[in-house]
């Protein structure tokens, strides 16, 4: 697992929020205090031609600079772009889905998100400091570059009139790429977060992959061993779903995972289900956590069956040890963690309502109840 995911999470998390709230954009005139401009909206927008004198502050959807900031601009949104035609005099500070520069930016950048762009013909006056997972250099960049992603490509027509220090998983840098301080690779490298609105601007060290990793574990294994005590018969329900019928789980996880998350969007966009959207994401979240556990422990089950041996609590260790194993390995190990969790999360939906037949039907909803647990 990559040290960035973590600041990925939390980003794109706000970058769903964001989306769906209105904007609130507040243009700081010298001496003056907050809320002086008074703009709100889903876009904030600096148009071509405009000028805006102070510095910019907005939470939003979308944020575009193309006209000129006499200032600073800093944002919290899902994406922000600076058009061809724009010109920033001060510093960027942003923590963004997406973040794409083609104009001007004359002071430093500093940027947390899930992808930057620095287009060709763009140019920072300053320095550029980044935490993405994928990051594109094909301008040019005045002083030093510290880049920590996933994925790092600096173009051919890329300029960069300082140092470049890079942490990346996989960099690509042109031959025909201008790097006047020398390339650096700095293993666990240290960047600065974006100073949103005064919230940032501590260096924070990064966390190696393998302590992430770790905990991951540890916790998967805590949360399996509640659910094994508090839900044991729902537990065999759900891991017999997914080992009598892999194909059937798979397809109700792949069909919830895309048509939930759609419904609470559209919920979302509604000012009324605004807060029942936001208290289903954090639920969503939570049952897709418990799914991956239930899937990890089928997997521990089914390897166990291998040496005709059962035992649940052997399945959750068996089952969180080798999906965590696997899931560190390099290109598969995404695809085995995505489908345990389609696994369990299409076992869980369905336990869940078999679970509610069984109740409608008189059953009593036995399958819940911990006298039914399999004596061990």
């Amino acid at each position: 697992m990559s040290s960035l995911h973590p600041r990925l999470v939390v980003v794109l998390a706000a970058l769903v929020v964001l989306g769906g709230l209105p904007a609130v954009a507040v243009a700081q005139q010298p001496g003056s205090g907050p809320g002086s401009d008074g703009s709100f909206g889903g876009v904030v927008r600096v148009d071509a031609g405009e000028t805006r004198d102070g510095n910019v502050e907005a939470a939003a959807g979308s944020v575009v600079v193309a006209g000129t900031v006499r200032g600073d601009v800093s944002a919290a949104a899902g994406s922000v772009l600076i058009t061809d035609t724009g010109r920033v005099t001060g510093d960027v500070e942003a923590a963004a889905g997406s973040v794409v520069i083609e104009g001007a930016v004359e002071g430093d950048v500093n940027v947390g998100a899930a992808s930057l762009e620095v287009r060709e013909g763009a140019r920072i006056g300053g320095a550029l400091e980044a935490g993405a997972a994928d990051v594109r250099l094909l301008g040019a960049v005045g002083g030093d570059a510290t880049v920590g992603a996933d994925t790092l490509v600096v173009g051919p027509n890329a300029s960069i009139g300082g140092s470049l220090t890079y942490d990346a998983e996989t960099a690509t840098i042109d031959d025909g790429a201008s790097v006047a301080g020398g390339v650096t690779r700095e293993d666990d490298l240290s960047t600065e977060d974006p100073d949103v609105f005064g919230g940032g601007g501590a260096s924070l060290p990064t966390i190696p992959g393998w302590v992430g990793t770790v905990y991951g574990a540890v916790a998967n294994l805590l949360l399996g061993a509640v659910l094994l005590v508090a839900l044991p018969g729902f537990g065999r329900r759900v891991v017999d779903e997914v080992l009598d019928e892999p194909l059937h789980s798979g397809g109700i996880g792949l069909l919830s995972i895309v048509a939930i998350p759609i419904a609470l969007l559209i919920l979302l966009v509604t000012i009324v289900g605004i807060p029942l959207s936001l208290a289903g994401l954090v639920a969503f979240a939570i049952v897709l956590w418990v799914a991956s556990v239930y899937g990890a422990i089928a997997v521990g089950t089914w390897a166990l069956s291998l040496a005709d041996y059962a035992n649940r609590w052997a399945a959750l260790l068996v089952g969180v040890v080798l999906v965590t194993v696997l899931g560190a390995l390099p290109v598969v190990g995404g695809l085995v963690d995505l489908v345990v969790l389609l696994l369990g999360l299409g076992a869980f939906v369905a336990a869940v309502r078999g679970s509610s037949l069984d109740t409608e039907g008189g059953s009593g909803g036995d399958v819940v109840t911990a006298d039914t647990a399999p004596a061990e």
